[in-house]
C-alpha cells in the first residue's frame, strides 16, 4: 500500500505534514502488513509513477478534488504531524475519511 503525505521537508524523522499549497516535499510511504517498508521523497507529485492508495492531508479545507477524481482515498490527520504519527493513526483507523 502506498500513502502520499505533503510535508514541509524531505528529512524522514523531522518532516511534518503541511497544507497542499505549502508542500515542499511529498512523502510516499510504502506499507506492508502494518509496517513501514520504505519512505521516498519527491519534489513534485508528478514525479511519482506508482499507484497511490491514499493521500493524507492536514485539514478538511484542502482542495482534494484532483485526488478524488483519480479514485485516491483522501484522509485527514487533524492532530498528527510526523510520518510515524500519521501512519500509526492510519493503522488504528483514527484518520478522517473525506470520501465518505
Amino acid at each position: 500500500m502506498l500513502i502520499l503525505i505533503p510535508m514541509d521537508s524531505n528529512k524522514r524523522h523531522e518532516a511534518l505534514i503541511t497544507t497542499l499549497d505549502q508542500t515542499k516535499s511529498w512523502a510516499l510511504v510504502e506499507l506492508d502488513e502494518g509496517e513501514i517498508i520504505k519512505v521516498s521523497f519527491f519534489k513534485r507529485r508528478e514525479e511519482i509513477n506508482e499507484w497511490i492508495d491514499c493521500v493524507v492531508v492536514e485539514n478538511e479545507q484542502e482542495y482534494v478534488w484532483p485526488f478524488m477524481e483519480e479514485n485516491i482515498t483522501v484522509l485527514v490527520a487533524p492532530t498528527q504531524k510526523s510520518i510515524d504519527e500519521i501512519i500509526e493513526a492510519f493503522l488504528f483507523k483514527e484518520l478522517h475519511d473525506l470520501n465518505v
